[in-house]
Protein backbone atom coordinates (compact mmCIF):
# COMPACT_ATOMS: atom_id res chain seq x y z
CA UNK A 1 0.00 0.00 0.00
CA UNK A 2 1.15 3.47 -0.48
CA UNK A 3 -0.49 6.72 -0.22
CA UNK A 4 -0.58 10.05 -2.26
CA UNK A 5 -2.15 13.47 -1.72
CA UNK A 6 -4.62 14.70 -4.97
CA UNK A 7 -4.73 18.17 -6.70
CA UNK A 8 -8.27 18.92 -4.16
CA UNK A 9 -5.90 17.28 -1.17
CA UNK A 10 -7.14 14.48 -0.86
CA UNK A 11 -5.20 11.57 1.21
CA UNK A 12 -5.39 9.06 -1.67
CA UNK A 13 -4.38 5.34 -0.31
CA UNK A 14 -3.39 2.47 -3.10
CA UNK A 15 -4.00 -1.01 -2.32
CA UNK A 16 -2.20 -3.32 -4.71
CA UNK A 17 -2.58 -7.38 -4.39
CA UNK A 18 0.32 -9.46 -5.83
CA UNK A 19 -0.67 -13.20 -6.44
CA UNK A 20 0.80 -16.21 -8.43
CA UNK A 21 -0.99 -18.94 -10.71
CA UNK A 22 0.68 -19.61 -13.87
CA UNK A 23 2.49 -16.09 -13.53
CA UNK A 24 2.91 -13.51 -11.63
CA UNK A 25 0.01 -11.14 -10.94
CA UNK A 26 0.10 -7.55 -9.39
CA UNK A 27 -3.93 -6.09 -9.19
CA UNK A 28 -5.23 -2.83 -7.99
CA UNK A 29 -7.94 -3.81 -5.68
CA UNK A 30 -9.46 -0.68 -4.40
CA UNK A 31 -8.34 3.50 -4.11
CA UNK A 32 -9.65 4.73 -0.77
CA UNK A 33 -9.34 8.45 0.87
CA UNK A 34 -8.29 8.22 3.88
CA UNK A 35 -9.77 10.14 6.63
CA UNK A 36 -7.25 8.94 8.83
CA UNK A 37 -2.79 8.10 8.40
CA UNK A 38 -2.21 5.69 11.39
CA UNK A 39 -1.00 2.32 11.19
CA UNK A 40 -3.91 1.38 12.54
CA UNK A 41 -6.49 2.72 10.39
CA UNK A 42 -4.52 1.21 7.23
CA UNK A 43 -4.99 -2.30 8.87
CA UNK A 44 -8.57 -1.65 9.02
CA UNK A 45 -8.82 -0.65 5.20
CA UNK A 46 -7.11 -3.29 4.12
CA UNK A 47 -9.02 -5.49 6.12
CA UNK A 48 -12.37 -4.51 5.16
CA UNK A 49 -11.47 -4.89 1.25
CA UNK A 50 -10.01 -8.51 2.57
CA UNK A 51 -13.60 -9.38 4.12
CA UNK A 52 -15.07 -7.54 0.64
CA UNK A 53 -13.31 -9.44 -1.96
CA UNK A 54 -13.61 -12.93 0.32
CA UNK A 55 -9.76 -12.99 0.76
CA UNK A 56 -8.12 -14.27 4.12
CA UNK A 57 -5.63 -11.96 5.35
CA UNK A 58 -4.03 -14.42 7.79
CA UNK A 59 -3.16 -15.87 4.68
CA UNK A 60 -1.12 -12.62 3.85
CA UNK A 61 2.52 -13.74 3.27
CA UNK A 62 4.07 -10.37 3.38
CA UNK A 63 3.43 -6.57 2.34
CA UNK A 64 6.28 -3.78 0.80
CA UNK A 65 5.47 -0.53 1.81
CA UNK A 66 7.96 3.38 2.35
CA UNK A 67 10.01 3.92 5.22
CA UNK A 68 7.60 6.35 6.65
CA UNK A 69 7.00 6.25 10.83
CA UNK A 70 3.10 5.56 10.31
CA UNK A 71 4.03 2.46 7.82
CA UNK A 72 7.42 0.89 10.14
CA UNK A 73 6.71 2.27 13.10
CA UNK A 74 7.56 -0.79 15.69
CA UNK A 75 4.65 -0.28 17.99
CA UNK A 76 1.94 1.42 16.12
CA UNK A 77 2.84 1.22 12.49
CA UNK A 78 1.50 -0.40 9.79
CA UNK A 79 3.66 -3.42 9.87
CA UNK A 80 3.21 -3.88 13.37
CA UNK A 81 -0.32 -3.95 13.48
CA UNK A 82 -0.54 -6.47 10.05
CA UNK A 83 1.50 -8.96 12.04
CA UNK A 84 -0.85 -9.39 14.69
CA UNK A 85 -3.86 -9.75 12.09
CA UNK A 86 -1.10 -12.71 9.91
CA UNK A 87 1.64 -13.64 11.93
CA UNK A 88 5.13 -14.69 10.46
CA UNK A 89 4.29 -12.65 7.43
CA UNK A 90 7.28 -10.62 6.04
CA UNK A 91 7.84 -6.46 5.96
CA UNK A 92 9.61 -5.45 2.91
CA UNK A 93 10.87 -2.25 3.09
CA UNK A 94 10.39 -0.88 -0.71
CA UNK A 95 13.48 -1.57 -2.68
CA UNK A 96 13.04 1.39 -4.93
CA UNK A 97 12.71 3.49 -2.20
CA UNK A 98 15.90 2.53 -0.33
CA UNK A 99 17.83 2.65 -3.30
CA UNK A 100 16.25 6.41 -3.11
CA UNK A 101 17.94 7.00 0.37
CA UNK A 102 20.78 5.20 -0.82
CA UNK A 103 21.49 8.33 -3.26
CA UNK A 104 20.13 10.99 -1.04
CA UNK A 105 22.82 9.82 1.71
CA UNK A 106 25.52 9.51 -1.29
CA UNK A 107 25.08 13.05 -2.71
CA UNK A 108 24.78 14.48 0.89
CA UNK A 109 28.10 13.08 2.50
CA UNK A 110 30.44 15.80 1.91
CA UNK A 111 30.43 19.86 1.07
CA UNK A 112 31.53 18.86 -2.60
CA UNK A 113 28.54 16.46 -3.64
CA UNK A 114 25.95 18.66 -1.86
CA UNK A 115 27.13 21.60 -3.38
CA UNK A 116 27.15 19.76 -7.29
CA UNK A 117 23.54 19.17 -7.27
CA UNK A 118 22.01 22.25 -5.28
CA UNK A 119 24.03 24.66 -8.05
CA UNK A 120 22.35 22.10 -11.10
CA UNK A 121 18.58 22.18 -9.25
CA UNK A 122 19.51 26.34 -8.95
CA UNK A 123 20.36 26.66 -12.46
CA UNK A 124 17.36 24.91 -13.53
CA UNK A 125 14.85 26.90 -11.55
CA UNK A 126 16.86 30.01 -12.25
CA UNK A 127 16.23 30.06 -16.21
CA UNK A 128 12.56 28.78 -15.49
CA UNK A 129 11.56 31.94 -12.99
CA UNK A 130 11.56 33.79 -16.25
CA UNK A 131 10.59 34.36 -19.56
CA UNK A 132 13.50 36.42 -20.64
CA UNK A 133 16.06 33.92 -19.01
CA UNK A 134 13.87 31.32 -20.87
CA UNK A 135 14.42 33.18 -24.07
CA UNK A 136 18.58 33.76 -23.57
CA UNK A 137 18.62 29.84 -23.19
CA UNK A 138 16.52 29.17 -26.42
CA UNK A 139 18.66 30.86 -28.11
CA UNK A 140 22.16 29.63 -26.74
CA UNK A 141 20.71 25.75 -27.09
CA UNK A 142 19.93 26.04 -30.61
CA UNK A 143 20.46 22.67 -32.47
CA UNK A 144 20.33 20.64 -28.97
CA UNK A 145 16.26 20.18 -30.07
CA UNK A 146 15.48 22.91 -27.39
CA UNK A 147 16.57 20.61 -24.38
CA UNK A 148 15.05 21.54 -20.78
CA UNK A 149 17.30 21.57 -17.92
CA UNK A 150 15.58 19.92 -14.99
CA UNK A 151 15.07 20.25 -11.59
CA UNK A 152 15.92 17.42 -9.14
CA UNK A 153 12.75 16.42 -7.78
CA UNK A 154 13.52 14.98 -3.84
CA UNK A 155 11.30 11.86 -4.42
CA UNK A 156 12.03 11.24 -8.11
CA UNK A 157 14.24 7.56 -8.32
CA UNK A 158 16.42 8.52 -11.05
CA UNK A 159 16.30 12.99 -10.61
CA UNK A 160 19.57 13.52 -9.87
CA UNK A 161 20.70 11.37 -13.00
CA UNK A 162 19.19 13.12 -15.64
CA UNK A 163 20.12 16.36 -13.99
CA UNK A 164 23.80 15.50 -14.22
CA UNK A 165 23.77 14.25 -17.40
CA UNK A 166 21.61 16.77 -19.72
CA UNK A 167 24.57 19.02 -18.42
CA UNK A 168 28.00 16.87 -18.06
CA UNK A 169 26.92 13.79 -20.47
CA UNK A 170 28.01 10.24 -20.03
CA UNK A 171 31.78 9.32 -17.71
CA UNK A 172 34.20 10.28 -20.35
CA UNK A 173 31.40 10.97 -22.78
CA UNK A 174 31.01 14.80 -22.80
CA UNK A 175 29.30 15.70 -26.46
CA UNK A 176 25.76 16.62 -26.82
CA UNK A 177 25.57 17.51 -23.01
CA UNK A 178 24.63 21.05 -22.37
CA UNK A 179 27.68 22.53 -20.19
CA UNK A 180 29.17 25.04 -22.64
CA UNK A 181 25.35 25.77 -23.89
CA UNK A 182 24.80 26.41 -20.14
CA UNK A 183 28.32 28.55 -19.39
CA UNK A 184 27.36 31.04 -22.32
CA UNK A 185 23.81 31.80 -21.56
CA UNK A 186 24.38 32.62 -17.92
CA UNK A 187 27.38 34.62 -19.38
CA UNK A 188 25.13 36.24 -21.41
CA UNK A 189 22.65 37.31 -18.51
CA UNK A 190 25.73 38.39 -16.14
CA UNK A 191 26.71 40.42 -19.75
CA UNK A 192 23.12 41.76 -20.19
CA UNK A 193 22.31 45.58 -18.80
CA UNK A 194 18.99 44.87 -18.91
CA UNK A 195 18.51 42.24 -16.15
CA UNK A 196 17.88 42.67 -12.99
CA UNK A 197 21.31 43.04 -10.90
CA UNK A 198 20.68 40.01 -8.46
CA UNK A 199 19.92 38.14 -11.78
CA UNK A 200 23.14 38.92 -13.05
CA UNK A 201 25.06 38.21 -9.56
CA UNK A 202 23.37 34.83 -9.32
CA UNK A 203 24.12 33.82 -13.36
CA UNK A 204 28.19 34.78 -12.39
CA UNK A 205 27.82 32.85 -9.08
CA UNK A 206 26.89 29.78 -11.20
CA UNK A 207 29.56 30.36 -13.93
CA UNK A 208 32.30 30.74 -11.45
CA UNK A 209 30.70 27.10 -10.15
CA UNK A 210 30.65 25.44 -13.11
CA UNK A 211 34.28 26.33 -14.34
CA UNK A 212 35.83 24.75 -11.56
CA UNK A 213 37.78 21.68 -11.86
CA UNK A 214 36.36 20.60 -8.19
CA UNK A 215 32.99 20.67 -10.02
CA UNK A 216 34.37 18.34 -12.62
CA UNK A 217 35.50 16.16 -10.92
CA UNK A 218 32.67 15.55 -8.57
CA UNK A 219 30.37 15.19 -11.72
CA UNK A 220 32.60 12.56 -13.21
CA UNK A 221 32.31 10.46 -9.68
CA UNK A 222 28.30 10.78 -9.85
CA UNK A 223 28.14 9.84 -13.80
CA UNK A 224 30.25 6.64 -12.77
CA UNK A 225 27.96 5.66 -9.40
CA UNK A 226 24.52 6.36 -11.76
CA UNK A 227 26.23 3.89 -14.61
CA UNK A 228 25.70 1.48 -11.88
CA UNK A 229 22.49 2.53 -9.97
CA UNK A 230 20.44 3.86 -12.26
CA UNK A 231 19.95 0.33 -14.57
CA UNK A 232 19.32 -1.18 -10.87
CA UNK A 233 16.63 1.59 -10.08
CA UNK A 234 14.54 1.53 -13.52
CA UNK A 235 15.05 -2.55 -13.10
CA UNK A 236 13.33 -2.46 -9.10
CA UNK A 237 10.21 -0.87 -11.13
CA UNK A 238 9.69 -3.29 -13.68
CA UNK A 239 6.49 -5.42 -12.98
CA UNK A 240 6.72 -8.99 -11.91
CA UNK A 241 10.10 -8.91 -10.58
CA UNK A 242 10.51 -11.78 -7.56
CA UNK A 243 12.47 -10.83 -4.49
CA UNK A 244 15.59 -13.16 -5.28
CA UNK A 245 16.51 -11.64 -8.80
CA UNK A 246 15.89 -7.79 -7.35
CA UNK A 247 18.58 -9.09 -4.74
CA UNK A 248 20.67 -10.64 -6.90
CA UNK A 249 21.12 -7.16 -9.17
CA UNK A 250 21.43 -5.41 -5.25
CA UNK A 251 24.74 -7.60 -4.56
CA UNK A 252 25.97 -7.19 -8.17
CA UNK A 253 25.55 -3.51 -7.88
CA UNK A 254 27.18 -3.25 -4.32
CA UNK A 255 30.00 -5.69 -5.46
CA UNK A 256 30.64 -3.23 -8.99
CA UNK A 257 30.75 0.11 -6.50
CA UNK A 258 32.85 -1.72 -4.55
CA UNK A 259 35.49 -2.67 -6.98
CA UNK A 260 35.94 0.75 -8.28
CA UNK A 261 35.74 2.36 -4.84
CA UNK A 262 39.31 3.12 -5.19
CA UNK A 263 40.10 3.87 -8.79
CA UNK A 264 40.35 7.66 -9.24
CA UNK A 265 42.82 7.59 -11.51
CA UNK A 266 39.68 6.61 -14.20
CA UNK A 267 37.71 9.56 -12.47
CA UNK A 268 40.64 11.71 -13.14
CA UNK A 269 40.70 10.78 -16.98
CA UNK A 270 37.27 11.67 -17.81
CA UNK A 271 37.51 14.87 -16.08
CA UNK A 272 40.73 15.84 -17.79
CA UNK A 273 38.87 14.57 -21.25
CA UNK A 274 35.93 16.69 -20.27
CA UNK A 275 38.22 19.99 -19.57
CA UNK A 276 39.82 19.43 -22.97
CA UNK A 277 36.72 19.21 -24.65
CA UNK A 278 34.80 21.78 -22.88
CA UNK A 279 37.78 24.35 -23.17
CA UNK A 280 37.88 24.03 -27.65
CA UNK A 281 34.17 24.25 -27.30
CA UNK A 282 34.49 27.68 -25.39
CA UNK A 283 37.55 28.68 -28.04
CA UNK A 284 35.28 27.88 -30.81
CA UNK A 285 32.37 30.45 -30.14
CA UNK A 286 32.25 33.30 -33.12
CA UNK A 287 31.84 36.14 -30.40
CA UNK A 288 34.54 36.95 -27.53
CA UNK A 289 34.21 34.79 -24.38
CA UNK A 290 37.20 34.97 -22.06
CA UNK A 291 35.98 31.84 -19.78
CA UNK A 292 38.36 28.70 -19.19
CA UNK A 293 37.66 25.35 -17.46
CA UNK A 294 39.98 24.76 -14.66
CA UNK A 295 42.49 22.07 -15.79
CA UNK A 296 44.01 21.63 -11.76
CA UNK A 297 42.99 21.98 -8.35
CA UNK A 298 44.14 25.18 -7.04
CA UNK A 299 47.28 24.84 -4.46
CA UNK A 300 46.47 25.75 -1.19
CA UNK A 301 49.36 27.30 0.90
CA UNK A 302 50.35 24.39 4.03
CA UNK A 303 51.24 26.06 7.48
CA UNK A 304 54.43 24.66 8.19
CA UNK A 305 54.29 23.78 12.15
CA UNK A 306 57.55 25.21 14.04
CA UNK A 307 59.62 21.84 15.72
CA UNK A 308 61.45 23.08 18.86
CA UNK A 309 64.53 21.83 19.84
CA UNK A 310 64.65 18.30 21.43
CA UNK A 311 61.26 17.60 19.33
CA UNK A 312 60.27 14.84 17.00
CA UNK A 313 58.96 16.92 13.66
CA UNK A 314 55.56 15.30 12.47
CA UNK A 315 55.30 12.84 9.63
CA UNK A 316 54.31 14.53 6.54
CA UNK A 317 50.71 15.00 5.65
CA UNK A 318 49.20 14.74 2.31
CA UNK A 319 49.31 17.78 0.36
CA UNK A 320 49.43 17.54 -3.40
CA UNK A 321 45.49 19.07 -3.79
CA UNK A 322 44.62 15.94 -5.64
CA UNK A 323 45.66 13.34 -3.38
CA UNK A 324 43.41 16.07 -0.96
CA UNK A 325 40.45 15.26 -3.34
CA UNK A 326 40.91 11.73 -3.99
CA UNK A 327 41.28 10.86 -0.18
CA UNK A 328 38.83 13.43 1.60
CA UNK A 329 35.82 13.33 -1.21
CA UNK A 330 36.03 10.84 -3.98
CA UNK A 331 37.00 7.93 -1.39
CA UNK A 332 34.42 9.57 1.08
CA UNK A 333 31.64 9.28 -1.86
CA UNK A 334 32.33 5.91 -2.78
CA UNK A 335 32.74 4.20 0.61
CA UNK A 336 28.73 6.22 1.92
CA UNK A 337 27.51 4.47 -1.67
CA UNK A 338 28.67 0.93 -1.10
CA UNK A 339 28.57 1.07 2.95
CA UNK A 340 24.89 2.55 2.61
CA UNK A 341 23.72 0.28 0.08
CA UNK A 342 24.80 -2.66 2.31
CA UNK A 343 23.64 -1.13 5.11
CA UNK A 344 19.86 -0.66 4.10
CA UNK A 345 19.25 -3.58 1.98
CA UNK A 346 20.58 -6.30 5.00
CA UNK A 347 16.66 -6.76 6.45
CA UNK A 348 16.05 -10.51 6.55
CA UNK A 349 19.39 -11.35 5.31
CA UNK A 350 18.39 -15.27 6.86
CA UNK A 351 15.01 -15.60 4.89
CA UNK A 352 17.41 -14.08 1.76
CA UNK A 353 20.33 -16.26 2.20
CA UNK A 354 17.11 -19.45 2.54
CA UNK A 355 15.99 -18.03 -0.74
CA UNK A 356 19.03 -17.88 -2.61
CA UNK A 357 19.25 -21.56 -2.52
CA UNK A 358 16.22 -21.74 -4.60
CA UNK A 359 18.17 -19.95 -7.14
CA UNK A 360 19.53 -22.65 -10.32
CA UNK A 361 22.59 -21.16 -10.56
CA UNK A 362 23.17 -22.48 -7.08
CA UNK A 363 22.62 -26.02 -7.87
CA UNK A 364 26.01 -27.04 -9.53
CA UNK A 365 27.53 -25.85 -6.13
CA UNK A 366 25.33 -28.00 -3.79
CA UNK A 367 25.80 -31.32 -5.77
CA UNK A 368 29.86 -30.82 -5.17
CA UNK A 369 28.86 -30.10 -1.21
CA UNK A 370 26.59 -31.02 1.64
CA UNK A 371 23.72 -29.11 2.73
CA UNK A 372 24.08 -26.43 5.03
CA UNK A 373 22.08 -28.14 8.53
CA UNK A 374 19.83 -24.22 8.84
CA UNK A 375 19.26 -24.29 5.51
CA UNK A 376 15.41 -23.32 5.30
CA UNK A 377 14.79 -22.98 8.56
CA UNK A 378 13.92 -19.37 8.40
CA UNK A 379 11.78 -20.18 5.27
CA UNK A 380 9.97 -22.91 7.12
CA UNK A 381 8.64 -20.70 9.65
CA UNK A 382 6.56 -18.85 7.18
CA UNK A 383 5.21 -22.37 5.40
CA UNK A 384 4.31 -24.31 8.32
CA UNK A 385 1.15 -22.55 8.46
CA UNK A 386 0.05 -23.36 4.91
CA UNK A 387 1.39 -27.04 5.66
CA UNK A 388 2.41 -28.95 8.68
CA UNK A 389 4.67 -30.66 6.81
CA UNK A 390 6.88 -28.19 5.46
CA UNK A 391 9.38 -28.69 7.87
CA UNK A 392 13.33 -27.34 7.26
CA UNK A 393 14.07 -31.06 6.96
CA UNK A 394 11.31 -32.19 4.37
CA UNK A 395 12.07 -29.11 2.28
CA UNK A 396 15.99 -30.42 2.17
CA UNK A 397 14.89 -33.32 1.44
CA UNK A 398 12.59 -32.31 -1.88
CA UNK A 399 15.06 -29.56 -2.90
CA UNK A 400 18.40 -31.56 -3.11
CA UNK A 401 16.93 -34.10 -5.07
CA UNK A 402 15.26 -31.78 -7.63
CA UNK A 403 18.69 -30.21 -7.82
CA UNK A 404 19.93 -33.50 -8.66
CA UNK A 405 17.29 -33.56 -11.37
CA UNK A 406 17.70 -30.41 -12.34
CA UNK A 407 19.21 -30.18 -16.02
CA UNK A 408 19.90 -27.55 -18.45
CA UNK A 409 16.50 -25.61 -18.54
CA UNK A 410 15.99 -21.85 -18.07
CA UNK A 411 18.04 -20.10 -15.81
CA UNK A 412 14.93 -18.31 -13.31
CA UNK A 413 12.41 -19.13 -10.50
CA UNK A 414 9.50 -18.34 -11.98
CA UNK A 415 10.76 -21.02 -14.87
CA UNK A 416 11.38 -23.24 -12.02
CA UNK A 417 7.68 -22.60 -10.90
CA UNK A 418 6.18 -23.03 -13.95
CA UNK A 419 7.91 -26.40 -14.43
CA UNK A 420 6.68 -27.78 -11.66
CA UNK A 421 3.21 -26.95 -12.54
CA UNK A 422 3.47 -28.17 -15.84
CA UNK A 423 4.69 -31.64 -15.00
CA UNK A 424 2.23 -32.13 -12.18
CA UNK A 425 5.64 -32.10 -9.77
CA UNK A 426 3.36 -29.89 -7.15
CA UNK A 427 0.98 -32.25 -6.50
CA UNK A 428 3.27 -35.48 -6.13
CA UNK A 429 7.06 -35.50 -5.95
CA UNK A 430 8.02 -31.67 -5.01
CA UNK A 431 4.53 -30.11 -3.12
CA UNK A 432 6.63 -28.62 -0.22
CA UNK A 433 9.64 -27.25 -2.93
CA UNK A 434 6.65 -25.76 -5.18
CA UNK A 435 5.43 -24.32 -2.12
CA UNK A 436 8.55 -22.62 -1.25
CA UNK A 437 8.97 -21.42 -5.40
CA UNK A 438 5.37 -20.27 -4.60
CA UNK A 439 6.10 -18.09 -1.64
CA UNK A 440 9.28 -16.51 -3.41
CA UNK A 441 7.57 -15.29 -6.23
CA UNK A 442 4.20 -13.84 -4.32
CA UNK A 443 6.45 -11.58 -2.00
CA UNK A 444 6.83 -7.97 -3.16
CA UNK A 445 10.00 -6.27 -2.75
CA UNK A 446 8.80 -3.25 -3.89
CA UNK A 447 5.25 -0.86 -4.37
CA UNK A 448 6.22 0.45 -7.41
CA UNK A 449 2.67 -0.95 -8.27
CA UNK A 450 0.96 1.96 -5.91
CA UNK A 451 3.69 4.45 -7.73
CA UNK A 452 1.90 3.77 -11.14
CA UNK A 453 -1.56 4.08 -9.77
CA UNK A 454 -0.71 7.73 -8.46
CA UNK A 455 0.29 8.69 -12.22
CA UNK A 456 -2.95 7.52 -13.95
CA UNK A 457 -4.93 9.22 -10.41
CA UNK A 458 -2.66 12.66 -11.79
CA UNK A 459 -4.08 11.93 -15.02
CA UNK A 460 -7.97 11.45 -14.81
CA UNK A 461 -8.16 14.29 -11.72
CA UNK A 462 -6.28 16.78 -13.97
CA UNK A 463 -7.63 15.99 -17.35
CA UNK A 464 -10.88 14.05 -17.03
CA UNK A 465 -12.59 15.99 -13.42
CA UNK A 466 -10.81 17.44 -10.56
CA UNK A 467 -14.71 16.79 -8.62
CA UNK A 468 -15.20 13.35 -9.28
CA UNK A 469 -17.10 11.34 -6.39
CA UNK A 470 -14.95 9.03 -4.59
CA UNK A 471 -17.06 5.95 -5.97
CA UNK A 472 -16.79 7.20 -9.55
CA UNK A 473 -12.90 7.95 -8.90
CA UNK A 474 -12.14 4.36 -7.63
CA UNK A 475 -14.20 2.98 -10.91
CA UNK A 476 -12.17 4.71 -13.89
CA UNK A 477 -9.01 3.89 -11.66
CA UNK A 478 -9.81 0.29 -11.99
CA UNK A 479 -10.48 0.63 -15.87
CA UNK A 480 -7.70 2.88 -16.28
CA UNK A 481 -5.08 0.20 -14.16
CA UNK A 482 -6.78 -3.38 -15.28
CA UNK A 483 -7.40 -2.71 -18.54
CA UNK A 484 -6.94 -6.14 -19.93
CA UNK A 485 -9.16 -7.03 -17.66
CA UNK A 486 -11.20 -4.47 -18.82
CA UNK A 487 -10.75 -5.61 -22.16
CA UNK A 488 -11.45 -9.21 -22.03
CA UNK A 489 -15.36 -8.20 -20.53
CA UNK A 490 -18.62 -8.98 -22.83
CA UNK A 491 -20.03 -5.89 -23.55
CA UNK A 492 -23.51 -7.11 -24.28
CA UNK A 493 -23.14 -8.88 -20.69
CA UNK A 494 -22.41 -5.17 -18.70
CA UNK A 495 -25.50 -4.12 -20.79
CA UNK A 496 -27.06 -6.46 -19.63
CA UNK A 497 -25.98 -6.06 -16.39
CA UNK A 498 -27.02 -2.03 -16.44
CA UNK A 499 -30.40 -2.85 -17.78
CA UNK A 500 -31.30 -4.97 -14.53
CA UNK A 501 -30.65 -1.90 -12.06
Amino acid sequence: IDTTQDINSQEQCSVVVRYVTDTIHERLISIVKCKETTGQYFVNIVSELAEKLNLDLTKCIGHATDGASNMQGQYKGFSTQMSKVSPNQVHVWCYAHVLNLVLADTTQTVIESGSLFTVLNDIAVFFRESHKRMNVWENESQGKHQKRLSPIGETRWWGKDNALRKVFGSLANPHNCLYVDIILALTAIQEDMTMKTTARIQARGFVEALLKYETILTAQTFLRIFEQTSPLSKYLQTQGMDILSAHRMVIATHKSLKNMSRDFASVSAAAEKFVLWANEKLQEQDKEVELEVESALPSRRRRKKTTRPGETPHAETVTSPEQVYEVTVHNQIMDTATETLHRRFLGHGTLYADLAFLDPRNFTQLESSSLPPLMFQELSKCLLRFDSEATAENLQCEFSNFALQWEKLKMYPLDEYKILRRFNLMSNAYHLLGLAYKFLLTLSITQVACERTFSLLKFIKTRLRSKLSQEHLEAFMLMATERDILFSLDSDVIIDKVAEK
